[in-house]
């Protein structure tokens, strides 16, 4: 039976953050596993940023009627990969066939990620859709498979299952397959210091006391119910979709749910980050279509129901098609 015990790396290497949980390389079912492809699903639990990842205990033990594990990886509200098997794993059930991946043991076909949202009420987060993305290109190009060879449970299921809910899976392959092309992509960093790039009102302080900053300095502000954004101005060249990634100090002390600002095609979409955890590092805010031109793109806002202060370092914005 084949592993892929090479996961964590090749993850790391596309840029994802990953955790691995416990002795998730030895943790797997009985029975064949020589994977050709992704399968996505949503676990069905509501997540959220100060409940990341409800559904990982279930993931990893499985359930009374389902002995886990239950995926190779759980991606978090967050956008961060748990690793929880290397072998075979109780995801998929039986494929009905869908594009190459053909009819059979879907456990023996699939690597499984279970994205933690509940599908019904809830929508899978731009970072849990980034970072799934980069995942999936990232493993399929390591199976020497093209984006065709990622799937939606929906797609295979043999017994009406409908994840991952709300989701073009059409647009999710060509996502996957800008991310394998391997061109070259233009791509942009605005710092908080940038000359000319970023505007904030007096509210925003600047500050030297995080060794995580990007550049010689980051401003902070206090959380406020009211409209007072610092933005980011990128010049952005052709009109098309971009992924947006920030970069920021943690610590404690900031703000657990710090709204970005994206201005898009079809008008302002927000982003929230815990500013608390996963500093020092690009994060993927999501993927978004921007318009052509000279504009202030993104924004911190102080708006938020987050404690801490709020914080705005650097942003970066990436053309993948």
């Amino acid at each position: 039976m084949a592993t892929v015990g090479w996961l964590a790396d090749v993850l790391r290497a596309a840029g994802v953050q990953v955790v691995e949980e416990g002795d998730w390389r030895n943790r797997m079912r009985p029975g064949d596993f020589d994977p050709i492809g992704v399968l996505w699903h949503h676990t069905a639990s509501t997540s959220s940023a100060t409940n990341p990842h409800p559904a990982l205990g279930i993931c990893i033990n499985g359930r009374s009627d389902l002995p886990g594990p239950l995926c190779q990886a759980l991606v978090d509200y967050h956008g961060v990969f748990h690793l929880i098997s290397a072998g075979r794993a109780n995801h998929a059930g039986t494929s009905g066939g869908s594009g190459p991946i053909p009819a059979g043991d879907g456990n023996t076909l699939m690597i499984g990620w279970e994205i933690d949202y509940n599908g019904v009420s809830q929508e899978m987060t731009p970072a849990q859709y980034e970072a799934s993305l980069r995942a999936t290109a990232a493993v399929l190009t390591r199976l020497g498979r093209d984006a065709s060879h990622a799937r939606g449970h929906r797609e295979t299921s043999t017994t009406g299952k409908i994840d991952p809910s709300f989701i073009d899976l059409d647009v999710m392959r060509a996502d996957v397959a800008a991310r394998m092309s391997g061109g070259t992509a233009w791509s942009t960093i605005v710092d908080n210091a940038t000359s000319g790039r970023f505007t904030a009102s007096a509210n925003w302080r600047v500050s030297t006391y995080s060794g995580q900053r990007y550049g010689a300095d980051y401003r902070y502000a206090d959380p406020v119910a009211s409209s007072d954004v610092a933005w980011y101005r990128v010049n952005v060249p052709a009109t098309g979709t971009y992924r947006v990634d920030a970069w920021w100090p943690a610590n404690a002390g900031y703000n657990n749910a710090t709204p970005y600002l994206v201005a898009t095609t079809i008008g302002n979409k927000t982003v929230y980050a815990d500013q608390r955890a996963t500093g020092g590092q690009w994060r993927a805010l999501g993927t978004f279509a921007l318009p052509a031109g000279d504009a202030n793109r993104v924004g911190v806002s102080r708006w938020t129901t987050g404690t801490g202060l709020v914080i705005a370092d650097a942003i970066r914005v990436t053309r993948v098609s």
